[in-house]
């Protein structure tokens, strides 16, 4: 059993009566992945069939479909599971990186001290008659963990003064792997939000458009012929089964008939007017928290660097032994986490420079097609009046219904003999 999850929520949101165009429109998805998926999650959740008397189908779900799923399948409650597990594991990795870039500050000072320690008490070891050498006393702030706790910059007088505008619900711990590898690709649903915004432009327009309508939402348009000939509309046609119509003054206008048939109430769908790519950011973690970021990786390095000079030649190390050996042993791993902790957001922070130029790009040239649309010249205005000519949209609603598997069919047939004498008598008394 394979079931499509996008499906399922477009079922969710429009109320649980759809059509192979509603979902389709709602999701974005193929129209005959729609039709496949919707009668899988049918046979699966106990939907229902529901035809209208003009042929079309419409798909009738129990509300607790998806508790039917988890109770029928071992494999959904085992993926639900794993999904709460995930979320759990994801949020200890992302929080290591923290814990190590602390641990590695204090491994690598603990052992300059011990070595700074051992140094003196060698140099004044023969004329010291039973002295003893204490550590010096290190202080960290009246509580070394306070960056552990999640509302750490409440703690201090210093992040309580910070604007409202600054704060992060990040911990210190979270923002640093938010300052290392950022928070995830913006845009990762982008392919998702483009087939959703065109499947609802073609359903707001009652299922006839033109391609000048389309082209806000995709990222290229072609050139030259490809572009007088409207191929980027083909991916369209396909997707949502289209037909182009030619006008008599040789302009093309697409209707999708799938997508004019609904089993909702007929009413037009919020959507923006191109499709805009949202741009990537180097972190969310507040600036007090980067700034915090760097002092501490900083430090990091500069105390591999001085460990380094201070372990030359390993003699130390085997003279003091313990901590300093086992630091010495590690030491290329906290130098190579030290420079990456710097290094890696230095490449990053240009790299997204980059990107956002790119994706500023993209969003002028469909931001310029919107234009170009709402400032339509007589030809455009011509081929948006062809196109209407085309644009229908059938609602089906209970009336509307010749038979459905939710009830006994020999029951319906009565009904529907008495329906059918009732029209008769009419047009009898008509005449």
């Amino acid at each position: 059993m394979t079931l499509d999850p996008q499906i399922m929520k477009a079922v969710e949101r429009l109320d649980y009566r759809v059509t192979v165009g509603d979902v389709a429109a709602q999701s974005g998805l193929d129209v005959n992945l729609a039709e496949r998926g919707l009668l899988a999650l049918a046979s699966e959740a106990g939907g229902h069939l529901q035809v209208a008397e003009s042929g079309d189908v419409v798909y009738l779900f129990p509300q607790e479909f998806r508790s039917i799923l988890r109770n029928k399948y071992f494999r959904l409650q085992l993926k639900e599971w794993w999904e709460k597990v995930w979320r759990v594991l994801f949020y200890i990795i992302r929080i290591s990186f923290g814990i190590v870039l602390i641990a590695s500050i204090l491994l690598i000072f603990l052992a300059i001290f011990a070595i700074m320690i051992a140094s003196t008490a060698s140099r004044d070891g023969d004329s010291d008659s039973g002295g003893s050498v204490s550590m010096p006393n290190v202080w960290f702030g009246p509580d070394f963990f306070w960056i552990f706790y999640p509302n750490y910059y409440d703690r201090s007088s210093t992040y309580r003064r910070r604007s409202a505008t600054e704060k992060s619900s990040m911990n210190f711990l979270e923002a640093v792997f938010s300052f290392l590898f950022g928070d995830g690709n913006p845009n990762a649903d982008l392919e998702e939000r483009r087939w959703r915004a065109i499947g609802t432009v073609i359903r707001n327009n009652r299922g006839a458009v033109i391609a000048e309508q389309i082209a806000p939402y995709l990222d290229s348009v072609g050139q030259g012929y490809a572009q007088e000939y409207e191929e980027y509309m083909l991916p369209v046609l396909t997707r949502f089964n289209g037909r182009p119509e030619v006008s008599p003054e040789g302009g093309l206008v697409y209707q999708f008939s799938d997508l004019q048939t609904t089993a909702t109430e007929n009413r037009l769908q919020p959507v923006s007017a191109y499709l805009k790519e949202f741009p990537w950011r180097f972190s969310n973690a507040s600036s007090g928290q980067i700034l915090m970021a760097i002092g501490l990786g900083s430090l990091n390095l500069v105390g591999a660097l001085v460990l380094g000079r201070m372990l030359a030649g390993g003699a130390i190390a085997a003279q003091i032994g313990g901590l300093v050996a086992f630091v010495q042993s590690i030491y290329w791993v906290l130098l190579g986490y030290g420079a990456g902790f710097l290094v890696i957001p230095l490449i990053r922070y240009f790299w997204v420079q980059w990107r956002n130029q790119k994706i500023n790009e993209h969003n002028r040239e469909r931001q310029e097609r919107a234009v170009a649309l709402n400032e339509a010249s007589d030809s455009l205005q011509e081929k948006l009046a062809y196109a209407q000519q085309f644009a229908a949209q059938t609602y089906i609603g209970e009336e509307d219904l010749a038979y459905t598997t939710e009830r006994d069919l020999i029951e319906q047939e009565i009904e529907q003999a008495d329906k059918i004498d009732t029209e008769w008598q009419q047009r009898l008394e008509g005449r």
